[in-house]
């Protein structure tokens, strides 16, 4: 019995040893190069407010994502469940603010605007009667999010649909509506405050002239998948 014992606790003390040389391991997010200059934008996006948001509160999100990565994996190592719990609402935050800004950052280019070509304009016309409709309606769910938090235009992969939604704050729209991200608007204070005040209309309204519409018809493709 004493051996059958010992035996257990050589296990269980393997599988911990093998838990945390996996999470010492395991490869760090790291924020994501942009693929234009913080000026690139311009005048629809200042540099001012580019090199805040990717650099300080993008950054922010990824740093705080990889301290409470290796706090859960500590209470994992434990079998911690209360720790575990706990940090759930950061991973939440912290994680869908780095998803989110990670798409953010490719939807936008400063050769984006006008009006999206091929499958993407077909399912728009399909799903909203015209890409003008789609926008009037994307634009009107996102200047209407309370607080801080995201409008989504998403692939419904049952239905084989686009749908219009906003999540607060961070929450990830995949993660919390099932809904496949295809382009994301950030209608937190810090992506238009310096530039538009409390204005959020007027930078929602610029912000569809660098809207990178080639992203996201391969979004479209990438999803029907």
């Amino acid at each position: 019995m004493l051996c059958r014992v010992g035996q257990i606790r050589r296990c269980a003390a393997s599988l911990n040893q093998s838990i945390n040389q996996i999470a010492a391991s395991r490869q760090k997010h790291t924020l994501p190069d942009l693929a234009y200059d913080y000026g690139a934008l311009e005048p629809h996006v200042s540099a001012e407010i580019m090199q805040l948001h990717h650099s300080k509160h993008h950054a922010t999100y990824v740093n705080n994502l990889n301290v409470t990565e290796e706090k859960y994996q500590e209470a994992l190592a434990k079998g911690d469940v209360t720790a575990q719990v706990s940090l759930q609402p950061a991973l939440k935050f912290n994680g869908g603010g780095h998803i989110n800004h990670t798409i953010f950052w490719t939807n936008l280019s400063p050769n984006g605007g006008g009006e999206p070509q091929g499958e993407l304009m077909e399912a728009i016309k399909r799903d909203f009667g015209s890409f003008q409709k789609m926008k009037e309606k994307m634009s009107t769910a996102t200047v209407a999010v309370q607080g801080s938090g995201w409008g989504w235009l998403g692939y419904e992969k049952d239905s084989g649909r686009l749908r219009i939604a906003a999540c607060a704050n961070q929450d990830p729209l995949q993660g919390t509506t099932g809904l496949i991200p295809l382009l994301g608007i950030d209608v937190w204070e810090h992506a238009y405050y310096l530039q538009y005040k409390n204005v959020r209309p007027d930078y929602v309204k610029a912000i569809w002239n660098i809207i990178n519409w080639e992203n996201v018809n391969e979004r479209l493709q990438m999803a029907r998948k």
